[in-house]
């Protein structure tokens, strides 16, 4: 099968990894990124509609819902491009609304859309045990459902199309208040003289225990603030939940609130490093 990858940045690039067995063809807007691809003998095209040409399944992994837009239904976008037939599966972490709008303006061009944004960061994306949340057509999705699970450890489905992203924003909700409270945590344990990495030793195996507490909080200690998820991203994600919470009618007081200290963050912090440094806020701002 011919499976395209578009968008080869810190999680694309891992996840396109993993198609083994298919004849992978990308594109990223900076080739750079996708040279190590390459390199293991992806096909590079130069645009997204070389991508679908050449395409049966395509995956896209984006910034921003107005990139996800201008991707699908812009006048050169995959569905305008597209033809009968193809799978289109964006793994962004976008708008419920929009997976909506896609899958609709797809499925009257024959084209199965199916939103399937993925929970793991960097480490799943490289060790290729992501969980991802899917929405759309389910006889679309159980025919895809086998490449996904090349680079998971876990892919359920939760009904029509925007249903993957509203389950990342549960997602995201749980992370936003959890990472607060690893941050502050850490910050109390060392302000009150604790040997820190004991402390953290300790209380990652009890009830206290995260897959943050365990993966990021050692590199909160280390001073390693790479990013495995961009903290402009996470603050993207956050604002599509809090938007979302506004149409529901329902208040969100924790996700607020990690909305603003993470909004906080300089610009430098939020452009460039990984969402645990918000353990940087609790010590330059107490």
């Amino acid at each position: 099968m011919n499976i395209g990858f578009i968008g080869t940045g810190v999680m694309g690039k891992s996840m396109a990894g993993h198609l083994k067995g298919h004849t992978l063809f990308v594109f990223n807007r900076t080739k750079e990124k996708a040279d190590t691809l390459i390199e293991q003998g992806a096909v590079w095209c130069r645009s997204p509609a070389e991508v679908s040409e050449q395409c049966d399944v395509i995956f896209t992994m984006l910034g921003y819902p107005h990139d996800v837009e201008e991707m699908y239904l812009g006048e050169q976008g995959l569905v305008k491009c597209g033809r009968p037939g193809q799978f289109l599966i964006d793994c962004t972490t976008s708008s419920p609304e929009l997976a909506k709008k896609i899958a609709e303006e797809a499925m009257a061009a024959g084209i199965s859309v199916i939103d399937a944004p993925v929970s793991g960061g960097d480490i799943g994306a490289k060790n290729g045990t992501l969980s991802v949340m899917t929405g759309g057509d389910e006889q679309a999705y159980l025919k895809v459902r086998e490449i996904l699970n090349m680079f998971s450890s876990s892919v359920q489905y939760f009904g029509q199309a925007g249903s993957g992203q509203h389950t990342k924003m549960a997602n995201q909700i749980a992370i936003a208040s959890g990472m607060i409270g690893v941050a502050e945590s850490l910050y109390y344990a060392e302000q009150a003289g604790l040997d820190i990495e004991r402390v953290l030793e300790t209380i990652s195996k009890g009830a206290a225990g995260s897959w943050s507490l365990s993966n990021l909080a050692p590199r909160m200690l280390a001073g390693d603030y790479q990013p495995g998820f961009y903290t402009h991203h996470f603050l993207k994600d956050m604002k599509i939940a809090l938007d979302e919470a506004s149409k529901m009618n329902i208040q969100l007081p924790g996700l607020e609130l990690a909305y603003q200290l993470y909004n906080q963050l300089s610009e430098e912090q939020k452009q460039s490093t990984g969402t645990h440094i918000i353990f940087e806020r609790y010590r330059g701002n107490n």
